[in-house]
């Protein structure tokens, strides 16, 4: 990692033709940003501007700064965006708060994270073997397999959904099989305090919840006072303004915008699209950075199901293939601790196994399994997604 801010952006802009590009569209020269404050001169990048990047510059946009054969693993997530992991032990930094959520030495830990091209399983395998634990690459899916696996070897954490945690105990119950999970780090869905509650009634005494995104690994954690997520000390995290893109004080609502001090990878201004707020005042655990309050919601028009993010463009991809449907719309609910996505069609001449087809389609397009509704109807100004969960 570069010794400071200004030697990395020197870097960068040699090194990743598309960033140097971006700093003189603004007109500036990576001699302009020498600390934190001079970053808010970049414009933020977000998820779209990146996809177009990639598909102008394909594979990585122009940010890339080593050869692709140098690279450990690349990934691919909804978009398509194309994430690298450069050749680093711990690349997406989560030891940290894997160790704060009492990790350590000796554990054996399930996994339940995919690791079919999203870089979710290995990110927080490579970050659990950082830590020292053994681990278990459950993955997504084979509940009653992963429950024995867990049994016999006698699992003591759990890294993935908190939903999908709460399915395995149930399994497990199911079973007659008796978990020895004690810890768990859980992310990529909010954490609602009922089901933290029911979690640790069940056994799994700590249960800590992080933030990060594909792009950009950690960017926040719990540790025992459970009062919003540690910012690591090897990243930087700014809450902007929405229309401006500029910080904004401590308190005030804004889009996580993130630096990554990386090398290999110009991530520089990157907007999370999701929105927080940061507080600075002490924390009781004696940590001194400053924390995140929690997720507040989406800049944008994407959603996230099942750890996963759905965006208007995909279904509108999607329905392209169905010109007899006339009109759609998603609609995600949430039924004990659990999400479920349908899609709501009104195709009045189409065929008799339409649901059967939109089905597989949106498997294979979206990744999502989803059930199929005709309905008469949807009203004129019907949004794309139509979310109805609540996190009590």
């Amino acid at each position: 990692m570069p010794s400071d801010l200004s030697e990395l952006i020197s870097y960068l802009a040699a090194h990743a033709p598309a960033f140097a590009h971006r700093l003189a569209q603004a007109g500036l020269s990576a001699a302009d940003i020498r600390s934190e404050d001079d970053l808010s001169r970049i414009p933020v990048l977000r998820k779209d501007d990146l996809i177009d990047l990639q598909a102008q510059q394909p594979p990585f946009g122009g940010l890339l700064t080593v050869e692709v054969g140098a690279l450990k693993r690349v990934y691919q997530s909804p978009g398509p965006i194309y994430e690298p992991e450069a050749d680093r032990p711990d690349y997406w930094r989560w030891a940290s708060a894997l160790r704060a959520a009492g990790f350590h030495p000796g554990d054996v830990v399930l996994n339940a994270f995919g690791y079919h091209l999203t870089p979710a399983g290995a990110m927080f395998e490579e970050g659990l073997r950082a830590v020292g634990c053994t681990v278990l690459p459950g993955g997504v899916g084979n509940q009653e397999q992963q429950v024995r696996a867990m049994h016999a070897l006698g699992v003591t954490g759990y890294v993935g959904l908190p939903s999908y945690l709460k399915a395995l105990l149930d399994k497990a119950d199911a079973l007659g099989l008796a978990l020895k999970v004690e810890k768990a780090f859980v992310t990529a869905e909010p954490l609602p305090p009922s089901l933290r509650q029911e979690l640790q009634r069940r056994g799994v005494h700590t249960v800590r919840q992080g933030y990060g995104t594909a792009e950009c690994g950690n960017l926040g954690y719990e540790c025992e006072a459970e009062n919003g997520w540690h910012i690591p000390e090897d990243v930087i995290v700014q809450v902007c303004d929405i229309n401006t893109g500029q910080p904004l004080p401590p308190g005030e609502v804004g889009e996580v915008v993130v630096t990554v001090l990386h090398r290999e990878y110009a991530l520089v201004r990157f907007g999370t699209g999701d929105l927080s707020a940061i507080a600075t005042e002490p924390c009781t655990c004696g940590r001194t950075s400053p924390r995140l309050v929690g997720w507040l919601g989406r800049v944008g028009d994407a959603v996230k199901v099942r750890g996963m993010f759905l965006h208007p463009r995909q279904l509108r991809d999607l329905m392209a293939r169905f010109p007899e449907v006339s009109r759609w719309q998603a609609v995600i609910t949430r039924e004990a601790h659990k999400d479920y996505l349908t899609l709501d069609v009104v195709a009045p001449a189409a065929a008799a196994d339409l649901e059967e087809r939109l089905a597989a389609a949106a498997r294979e397009v979206l990744k999502f399994r989803l059930t199929v509704r005709r309905v008469e109807a949807l009203p004129p100004d019907a949004p794309p997604i139509r979310d109805t969960r609540t996190w009590e």
